[in-house]
């Protein structure tokens, strides 16, 4: 488990606060999404989880390390691995074999079991077959399929991935977020940090984050139910959670906690059938 107590951070000793209080936990295999508006604390509160940048108060434990002792950093960014916004920042090799290579050779593992390790993490991203790619011919997309890989070839238990979607186009963030979600369902702990609340509707738990404080924290039904108070953040919510709240609105009776465009479709064809019903007429209303 990763546990948050009172986290506190500023990057000056005289600057405005970063981080306030903050306090939160993720679970073995859990799925966590943090989002909130540009200048929130989102991306400092990431690199707090692997020991990037250290507490100025409160504290930071993985799996009982706490990230404040340096002896303990090695193996706190052994269990948790982070993918950053820019792939350009993190892919260090030539090739995308010698990339993902990197960081199983840091450990001094024999050839085969790296050799090993690259395959699988490219089979997990669906890049099988690109070892011998040069990394600069890769597109956006693919260069976050490699960082990702190159995470997955340390085996790390928790992965953090900052703003993995950003500056893809609708294909390319499917394809990201199919392989998030493949890695969550094999067991893999997730902290997903977004500022796209579309993004936020499969995972097991959202914090909202505003001026450095989680103010809001829930599963996504329970934390997209809150619009009026997501608006007032700044967050626009998804399409389909505005709409069922503006049917609601309205006086029309439909169900909470949609969030996806088929459960809606399929509830407002249900709302529509009745409505048909309800007229006596096998019509429908103002037709």
């Amino acid at each position: 488990m990763i546990r948050i107590k009172n986290l506190e951070f500023r990057y000056a000793a005289d600057s405005t606060p970063v981080l306030r209080s903050v306090d939160a936990q993720v679970g073995d295999g859990q799925y966590v999404a943090v989002i909130g508006p540009n200048g929130c604390g989102k991306t400092t509160l990431a690199k707090h989880l692997n020991g990037l940048l250290t507490p100025m108060s409160g504290d930071v434990w993985v799996d009982d390390m706490n990230t404040r002792d340096t002896a303990s950093l090695r193996d706190i960014r052994r269990v948790v691995g982070m993918v950053f916004q820019n792939p350009d920042s993190q892919i260090v090799g030539m090739t995308v074999e010698e990339d993902l290579a990197f960081g199983p050779g840091n450990l001094r593992l024999p050839a085969a079991d790296i050799r090993e390790r690259v395959e699988e993490s490219l089979r997990t991203v669906g890049l099988a077959g690109y070892e011998k790619r040069p990394t600069h011919t890769l597109s956006g997309g693919e260069k976050r399929l490699v960082a990702i890989a190159g995470v997955l070839a340390m085996r790390p238990r928790y992965i953090v991935f900052d703003e993995p979607t950003s500056f893809l186009d609708p294909a390319g963030k499917r394809r990201i977020l199919n392989v998030i979600r493949k890695l969550n369902q094999s067991g893999m702990a997730i902290i997903h940090v977004t500022h796209d609340m579309d993004e936020i509707v499969e995972s097991g738990l959202v914090l909202v984050m505003t001026e450095g404080r989680i103010e809001l924290a829930g599963s996504p039904a329970e934390v997209l139910g809150r619009v009026e108070t997501l608006k007032a953040m700044g967050l626009g919510p998804p399409q389909v959670t505005e709409l069922m709240w503006r049917l609601r609105r309205s006086g029309q009776d439909v169900r909470e906690g949609i969030m996806t465009i088929e459960e809606a479709v399929k509830e407002i064809s249900s709302l529509v059938d009745r409505k048909t019903i309800s007229s006596g007429d096998g019509t429908h209303p103002g037709m």
